[in-house]
């Protein structure tokens, strides 16, 4: 009944337009004709709690069915979520200034929170200090939102650049990080962050996986913006797959910098998944979290912990060639 009941809201919400323009992408990717992808994703959505979205980044029409029930679809990563995560605490994770105050000892730069009481003042002082900044809304995802400024864009005028922090309903300014020299190496257009998921579960605690997410040339390294994503390997901290995009496409180099992206080490990636398993404990009613990890010369810091990990990174079709998705990985922590 609960599958019937999700696959009904998710027809109701649907966004018929990008549903269309998948279909043809799906058809053309395949080469497989939309009446029988139709009816296939239809029986991956009643059976499987798949969305169009999961059938697509998965490449569920390449899987027989002991292999489509291997992958986290969106409806069971939402009932990993509200069994693992009290929602009552969720906005510790979600308010980005609550988050940096909590784990303040792993920010590692300047921040503050920015709102209409904010004074002309303050915010002077905090741009003098940091000249080049990144500007967030308070809350949101997969980068919506996010600018980067430099003192070219408000020295002289910080009375017009608070009206128009404002307007873009920024909620926290952050000294820009400067990331790792093999980091700036692979993609030095944006901070390359990892994704390091920790799951408290019944059966073990730990890392349930990490990705390595790397930028195509903007500011941000996010793969809703046009970023890659790459599978870290826990014990050593190496790529163990090319790089893929939300399209599909794959990379064995980046290409901007000709930087090999399979087995490329991680620098400080042991410190980052320390860093992360103390962090899992500070708020235990959190089981669940994605930690979104920045690398420096000097060792790993914060940029955000997600209280609803997204389920489409470690999802990706090209990060599973055999076709067994991550299932596997969550039952070593928790009955699914």
């Amino acid at each position: 009944m609960g599958k019937l009941i999700f696959f009904f809201k998710r027809v109701f919400r649907m966004d018929f337009k990008r549903f269309g323009k998948t279909m043809d992408f799906l058809a053309e990717r395949s080469g497989k004709l939309r009446l029988w992808l139709m009816a296939d994703m239809l029986r991956c959505a009643i059976k499987y709690n798949a969305g169009y979205m999961d059938y697509k980044i998965a490449e569920m029409y390449r899987l027989n069915a002991a292999q489509k029930k291997t992958v986290i679809t969106r409806g069971l990563s939402n009932t990993i979520v509200r069994r693992m995560n009290d929602k009552a605490y969720w906005h510790f994770f979600d308010d980005k200034t609550e988050f940096n105050a909590l784990f303040r000892n792993d920010i590692k730069r300047g921040w503050m929170k920015f709102s209409n009481e904010t004074t002309l003042k303050e915010l002077k002082a905090f741009l003098d200090k940091h000249p080049d900044i990144i500007a967030k809304p308070l809350e949101g995802s997969s980068g919506v939102g996010i600018a980067h400024y430099t003192e070219k864009d408000f020295k002289g005028r910080e009375e017009d650049f608070r009206g128009e922090l404002l307007q873009g309903q920024i909620g926290i300014l952050e000294e820009r990080l400067i990331q790792h020299d093999k980091m700036m190496a692979l993609c030095p257009t944006s901070v390359n962050t990892i994704r390091i998921a920790t799951l408290l579960g019944e059966k073990k605690q730990g890392v349930v996986y990490a990705f390595l997410r790397i930028g195509d040339g903007k500011v941000m390294d996010n793969v809703d913006c046009g970023g890659m994503a790459a599978r870290v390997d826990i014990d050593s901290g190496k790529l163990l797959t090319v790089g893929a995009d939300k399209a599909g496409n794959t990379f064995d180099t980046h290409p901007m910098t000709g930087t090999p992206i399979v087995g490329f080490a991680v620098p400080y990636f042991r410190e980052a998944v320390d860093m992360c398993l103390r962090a899992a404990k500070v708020v235990p009613q959190m089981r669940f979290i994605a930690w979104d990890v920045a690398v420096t010369n000097s060792g790993p810091c914060f940029i955000e912990g997600n209280s609803f990990p997204s389920h489409a990174i470690p999802q990706f079709a090209a990060h599973y060639p055999d076709g067994v998705g991550i299932m596997k990985e969550f039952r070593e922590f928790m009955d699914i």
